[in-house]
């Protein structure tokens, strides 16, 4: 096919699919009202929020956690040297406690914080806290009260009854402040903290009762616990909608804290203080025993001072004695210690301070407490199996193991000693044979009487220290800043407001983005262009009427739009010779294309040009030239039926023109096919060209049946009509085909159906005809938005 037009040339260029930015951005722009509308309403979101946005502040406190080893003094460091305030702190594991679910639950608990009071602001709840004119007090809880949520409204009809009802307010009943009141949750009473009346305006306050975990949780969650380097100083912070609320939290978990480290610190000791007292009780009355035999013998024998009968060698028998006394306590102290040990369970505490200090046994005795501590700590949120738990477990049996091999060398090395002593002291003894046998017997009384009142003594001392250690409520974290406001904790504005922006551009942008993306109708000439080899002979705009004929003064844009296209054809028919008709056949793809509407239009420009034309209704199996012309019922089918028509008897002038005339289809016929293979449909198009100088055709779609394959022998360049927003770009691919197997000849593409201000001037002729030749002259009136937008649900009904 020869072709001089630019706009026609049907080589695709590798730079039409190249991603073209510009075109991307005018295409956006054309819905340039949405992208405002999307950010006033995003820009006016924000300002509400932020205009009802609850602040939330900041609250912060800090604390000493007292660590002799890392500097910190106690207030009983006097009572050092009793060895009872030994224990270690480490700042991370009290990091940890601080921030525990059990220590945050305890403080719940004690500050009724899962109990909120609000009253219903104009737009949001306002939470009262403090200030609540009522308070709920529950004196008796059910079993699980924690783990319940509620709401109640308590309307206050004065300084003496009130309204309770649901969140509903359904079930009203009256009560009197102070009453007590059964419910699901137990029994409560509901008190008025202000005592002025309340008869001049009813007061509404919402009372949520939340569920423990729930509520301790988001209290805990936003505490922020960190160390000082090098220091035992602990900061803790928190931020909430109400500030008092953030300062009493702060302020009851660094005492909740205090109060478990001294409760667990005095469990050790209240052990220690049973164990010293029932060993006092035994040895109290061992003594008076051995007191009461020592009188009896005494008085048996008269004796009333045995030590002066001595001499000099009882002196020296004196001080082994007494060496070996105090052998015999420590042997004794040792051997409680191995019995008590043995007997302890697992889980029980070992008696501390028994035993000096200085002795390994000592030092594996407070870790042996301290393992049994941790275990408790951690069995409330743990089981056995956990292994935190088995690994406590191990250790615990280990340390138990190193303190009794402890205690027996110990008493090997003390049985050793004793020996030794006792052999020195035979040796005064017998310097002593002379001494009657009655001083020898007091002698051994005496000695099992003194040990009694050592280990008695001994016991006494470490019961004052226990009672002593029991007395101490020294605190384990020294306060060093009460919780106390940092000040409100404000949004950046702009940057929500930035967000709002990017949201509003966003939102109608990936929307278009969605439609373009899944939409698969060929919209506009770009998204032929480039696809396939066929040329692009022109477009035409969206009609104002779908019935609409040219006429000479026509200056609608379709109107030049056609023109414009008449022009380019010429192009295409100029291997036609000088003097011959020119057959133009106009076909689509699928029906509803506008290939009926083209043809007419076209026929009738053509003939306004002076040019004789003729149109030809050649969808035989659907004919439509009768909806733009007036025709008569017979016509081609008739004429092709019968063997002795003449074809000038069915053609018809169209009214109106003088150079128009108009062949009708004719009837249905049953046999489409067959009467197209007739030979006398090629003698019939040989006499027409005679008569015509131009000869347009409407013929059938080409997916849908073959009648236009069958004669596309007689057409001298063939129009394919794509329409605009109907046809699929699948189908590029079949008119592609078509082409490139030249069984269409000479064909070009045109666009129907455009939508003129969704195009920005491709092509030669193109921007050009739209931007000054379509309705030159012709002065429109611009319609509101209003009436576009029921124009276009117009044309949908009539669509």
């Amino acid at each position: 096919m020869q072709n001089s037009l630019p706009n026609l040339d049907s080589t695709v260029t590798s730079s039409s699919s190249d991603f073209n930015v510009k075109e991307q951005i005018l295409n956006y722009l054309q819905y340039w009202k949405w992208f405002l509308l999307s950010i006033l309403i995003c820009l006016s979101v924000v300002f509400i929020y932020l205009r009802y946005y609850v602040v939330e502040y900041g609250v912060a406190s800090s604390i000493l956690i007292k660590d002799e080893k890392k500097g910190g003094t106690s207030e009983f460091s006097a009572f050092s040297d009793l060895n009872i305030f030994s224990a270690k702190n480490n700042v991370d594991n009290e990091i940890v406690l601080l921030k525990s679910r059990t220590l945050s639950q305890n403080v719940v608990k004690k500050l009724d914080l899962d109990i909120s009071y609000f009253i219903e602001g104009r737009v949001v709840y306002r939470e009262l806290y403090d200030d609540s004119p009522i308070k709920f007090v529950f004196i008796e809880k059910v079993k699980d009260y924690y783990e319940k949520d509620t709401t109640f409204i308590v309307s206050v009809k004065s300084n003496k009854e009130y309204v309770l009802s649901n969140f509903e307010k359904k079930n009203p009943k009256t009560f009197k402040f102070g009453q007590k009141i059964k419910s699901s949750l137990g029994i409560f009473i509901v008190t008025l903290n202000n005592e002025e009346t309340h008869n001049d305006e009813k007061l509404d306050v919402i009372v949520k009762k939340s569920n423990l975990e729930n509520t301790s949780n988001s209290l805990r969650y936003k505490v922020a616990v960190s160390s000082i380097e090098k220091t035992n100083v602990i900061n803790l912070t928190t931020s909430d909608q109400v500030y008092k609320r953030g300062i009493d939290y702060l302020d009851g978990v660094v005492g909740q804290y205090n109060y478990d480290a001294v409760k667990d610190r005095n469990q050790v000791a209240e052990f220690t203080k049973d164990f010293i007292n029932k060993r006092l009780e035994i040895i109290t009355e061992e003594l008076g025993g051995v007191e009461g035999t020592a009188e009896s013998f005494k008085k048996k024998k008269g004796i009333t001072n045995v030590e002066a009968d001595a001499g000099l060698n009882l002196e020296s028998s004196s001080e082994y004695n007494k060496s070996v006394v105090s052998v015999e306590t420590e042997l004794k102290v040792g051997q409680y210690m191995l019995n008590e040990i043995n007997k302890t369970k697992q889980d029980n505490l070992i008696p501390t301070n028994i035993i000096r200090s200085t002795e390994t046994s000592s030092s594996y005795i407070n870790q042996y407490n301290e393992l049994i501590l941790q275990k408790r700590r951690n069995s409330v949120s743990a089981t056995e199996i956990n292994p935190v738990i088995e690994k406590i477990d191990s250790q615990l049996a280990a340390i138990k193991s190193s303190i009794i091999e402890s205690l027996k060398s110990k008493q090997n090395d003390l049985q050793i000693q004793r020996n030794d002593l006792s052999r020195q002291r035979s040796i005064f003894d017998g310097k002593v044979s002379q001494v009657p046998t009655n001083e020898r017997y007091y002698n051994e009384i005496a000695r099992q009487q003194q040990i009694k009142v050592s280990l008695y003594l001994y016991l006494l001392q470490k019961r004052e220290e226990t009672e002593i250690s029991l007395a101490v409520t020294s605190p384990k974290a020294k306060i060093i800043d009460n919780a106390y406001l940092t000040g409100a904790i404000s949004l950046n504005r702009n940057i929500f407001y930035l967000g709002a922006l990017l949201l509003g551009l966003l939102i109608p942008g990936g929307i278009i983005f969605l439609i373009n993306f899944f939409d698969t109708k060929i919209k506009y000439r770009q998204d032929v262009e480039g696809k396939v080899s066929i040329p692009f002979i022109g477009d035409l705009p969206k009609s104002d009427s779908n019935d609409e004929i040219i006429k000479a003064n026509s200056r609608s844009s379709s109107a030049e739009a056609i023109r414009m296209i008449r022009t380019n054809l010429e192009f295409m028919l100029a291997h036609v010779q000088e003097g011959k008709s020119k057959t133009i056949f106009v076909t689509s793809s699928i029906p509803k294309e506008g290939k009926t509407f083209i043809t007419v239009n076209l026929a009738t420009t053509i003939a306004l040009s002076g040019k004789k034309v003729l149109v030809i209704g050649l969808d035989i199996r659907n004919p439509k030239l009768d909806n733009y012309i007036n025709l008569p019922s017979k016509g081609l089918t008739n004429y092709l039926s019968k063997s002795n028509e003449n074809i000038n008897d069915y053609i018809v002038k169209v009214d109106g023109f003088d150079n128009f005339f108009a062949l009708p289809s004719g009837v249905i016929p049953p046999n489409p096919v067959e009467l197209l293979m007739n030979d006398r449909f090629s003698v019939m198009f040989d006499l027409l060209k005679k008569d015509f100088d131009y000869i347009v055709v409407d013929t059938a779609p080409v997916s849908m049946v073959t009648d236009t394959l069958l004669i596309a022998k007689n057409a001298d360049a063939f129009i394919y009509v794509m329409r605009a927003n109907y046809l699929d770009k699948r189908m590029l691919k079949f008119a592609d085909n078509l082409y490139k197997e030249k069984k269409l000849p000479n064909m070009a593409i045109l666009l129907n159906d455009t939508e003129i201000k969704k195009t920005y001037g491709y092509g030669y002729g193109y921007g050009y005809g739209y931007g000054y030749g379509y309705g030159y002259g012709v002065e429109k009136t611009k319609k509101t938005w209003l009436e576009k937008f029921l124009s276009y649900f117009n044309k949908k009904k009539n669509d």
